[in-house]
């Protein structure tokens, strides 16, 4: 029997990993095709902007609910870090496989519909990743409570 539950915060958690990647990621890319960056500059600089954009939007409402950085730092390194590598891996690894992708200028389709494949297909990589971490209490349970402090944790984990 499927747990729609675990599916329902897999894929919400799958897609706040996502938008924060995203932004980094798209910022990256614009920078490095804007600039004519070598590929590898590039990803350096999207991956960067994608953990920094994915960690800072789930820093903003653990500290909205009251946590100091400090303490909410480490939560959201543990929470986030397995899902927005992942989501950053298969990514790039599609950007780079697409032939020219990566060369074409920002006004090119072929750059902004790879680009929208490779998050795409990363999406579907991190899915099962943060649904693992959930079962297992990790994840984006970590953040849960914090979120929804009212409320007990899904599935039971603390």
């Amino acid at each position: 029997m499927v747990d729609t539950s675990l599916n329902k915060t897999a894929l919400s958690a799958t897609l706040h990993c996502l938008t924060g990647c995203a932004i980094g990621e798209v910022s990256g890319m614009i920078l490095g095709t804007a600039f004519g960056w070598h590929d590898g500059v590039t990803i350096i600089v999207s991956v960067t902007l994608a953990f920094l954009f994915g960690y800072a939007l789930s820093l903003l409402p653990l500290i909205k609910a009251g946590l100091t950085l400090a303490a909410a730092a480490p939560v959201v390194l543990a929470a986030d870090t397995l899902s927005i590598f992942t989501m950053e891996v298969v990514d790039n690894a599609v950007m780079i496989l697409i032939p020219g992708a990566m060369g074409k200028g920002l006004d090119n389709p072929l750059f902004w519909l790879t680009l929208a494949f490779a998050l795409f297909v990363a999406f579907w990589a991190a899915f099962p990743v943060n649904r693992w971490l959930l079962m297992r209490g990790r994840g984006h349970a970590l953040t849960h409570r914090f979120h929804h402090p009212d409320k007990d944790e899904p599935h039971g984990h603390r």
